[in-house]
Parts: structure tokens; C-alpha cells; sequence
């Protein structure tokens, strides 16, 4: 199978921004540190609007970010932001072509 890739955006309630990222950092990363089959999983904060986190995520497969999306620890995560956002996320499945830095084939 080939490898998966997501781009997440994330936009706090105004002026949440701050607070949304030290919970993720403190809820999601844990999570996605103990599967498998997450081989990227990199948080960013907007440096024009601080209020906007985006995610890149990397895969090994579409089986492996099945699991991260189901798993009790990605539960956890929308359950602790859930109040921090301004709307739902903005989820952006790719499939990677090349990159510098990690390994696609």
C-alpha cells in the first residue's frame, strides 16, 4: 500500500490559539507517538494568525491512519478541543509525491 498523508487546519475560538495548541500538544502528541504505523506527526502555529493550528501527518498506509482516526486517543483529543474551536477542522487527505527528508518509497 502507499503511504498517506494529511493536512489538517485547525482555527480556535478568537484569541484561543495559545490554549489550543498547549492541549493539543499536551493530548494529541502522546497519542500519536505510540502508533505504529504514524510516521509523521508534526503541529505548526500559524505565524500570521495565531489563532490557526495546522497539522502534517504522514502514514504508512490508509490502514494505519484508520487506527489513528479511530482510536480512543484521537477521541480524547476532539472531546478536550472540542469548546477551544471556531468550527470544525479543515482535513485534507494527499498522497505524497516526493519530499526531502522522509522516506515515500
Amino acid at each position: 500500500m502507499s503511504k498517506v498523508a494529511i493536512f489538517a487546519k485547525l482555527t480556535a475560538a478568537e484569541g484561543r490559539g495559545d490554549e489550543l495548541r498547549d492541549t493539543l500538544a499536551e493530548v494529541a502528541m502522546p497519542n500519536a507517538a505510540t502508533e505504529d504505523g504514524t510516521e509523521v506527526y508534526a503541529m505548526h502555529q500559524d505565524s500570521a494568525d495565531g489563532d490557526v493550528i495546522w497539522f502534517y501527518e504522514l502514514y504508512s498506509d490508509g490502514d494505519a491512519l484508520a487506527a489513528h482516526a479511530g482510536s480512543d486517543g484521537m477521541k480524547a483529543m476532539i472531546g478536550a478541543i472540542g469548546h477551544l474551536m471556531a468550527g470544525p477542522a479543515e482535513v485534507h487527505v494527499v498522497n505524497p509525491i516526493v519530499a526531502k527528508g522522509l522516506e515515500l518509497g
